[in-house]
């Protein structure tokens, strides 16, 4: 049995789509890219389940609901655009002077992009605008985000990957969620260490965003990156 502890939310009462489908690639466990599928909002402190099967394009890891209920799905994962470009240390002071949700946020308790969250509570991970659909913004991990050997697990990183997409859509036009994302670590963030982080927005199809993000440390050594499609939804249904 496994629960989502409600500290990783993203709307205030399902769970951070970032977090949620890291749980599910920690779960499968790779190697290489993964991706996870979110069927329905996560839900928090209750009991769920995995299941594990087999498929000819490698193993499927579900999340159930104690009904039996698909929350989501891994699979192994292939990247198709390229990965955003490493901002400059200016380019990141500039997105997090920008960051829109200083003034507007959908979800704000969100556990990467909450501005309602306190330091080594939800990640403060911040990104703004800097031209041509891009966001950045420089990062540190709070020390209570490092496990005995100081480095974060896989959820927290693939969470540090989720919300530079999201602004690089704009959530302050329209209200999202994470749908699907393909991402990969390659090498595990460090409690303390500064990082850079990047979104580009690619593609608008309807309602959907298709947006790709990383992590990068000041001197250029990319530690994960992801591609995302992000749902615009009602918010009516996730406050």
């Amino acid at each position: 049995m496994v629960t989502i502890p409600a500290q990783f939310n993203g709307p205030d009462h399902s769970g951070n789509g970032g977090y949620v489908a890291g749980m599910l690639a920690a779960e499968h466990g790779g190697p290489g890219p993964v991706t996870s599928t979110l069927r329905l909002p996560p839900p928090l402190d209750v009991p769920l389940s995995w299941e594990h099967d087999t498929h000819h394009d490698g193993e499927i890891v579900r999340l159930l609901t104690a009904g039996g209920a698909v929350v989501g799905e891994a699979t192994p994962g292939t990247f198709t655009r390229d990965v955003p470009a490493v901002p400059t240390d200016a380019e990141a002071a500039t997105g997090l002077a920008a960051y829109p949700g200083f003034h507007h946020h959908p979800f704000d308790r969100c556990f990467t992009c909450g501005t309602a969250r306190e330091d080594g509570d939800g990640l403060r991970l911040f990104t703004g605008p800097i031209g041509d659909g891009r966001t950045a913004g420089p990062w540190t991990p709070h020390a209570a985000f490092g496990h005995t050997d100081g480095l974060l697990d896989v959820p927290t990183t693939w969470a540090a990957l989720d919300c530079p997409g999201g602004w690089a859509a704009d959530f302050t036009q329209q209200t999202m969620v994470l749908g699907r994302m393909t991402a990969e670590v390659v090498r595990a963030p460090r409690a303390g260490e500064p990082l850079l982080a990047a979104g580009e927005l690619d593609e608008r199809d309807g309602r959907k965003f298709l947006t790709s993000t990383a992590l990068y440390t000041p001197d250029g050594e990319l530690l994960g990156r992801a591609e995302q499609v992000w749902i615009e939804v009602d918010p009516a249904g996730f406050r």
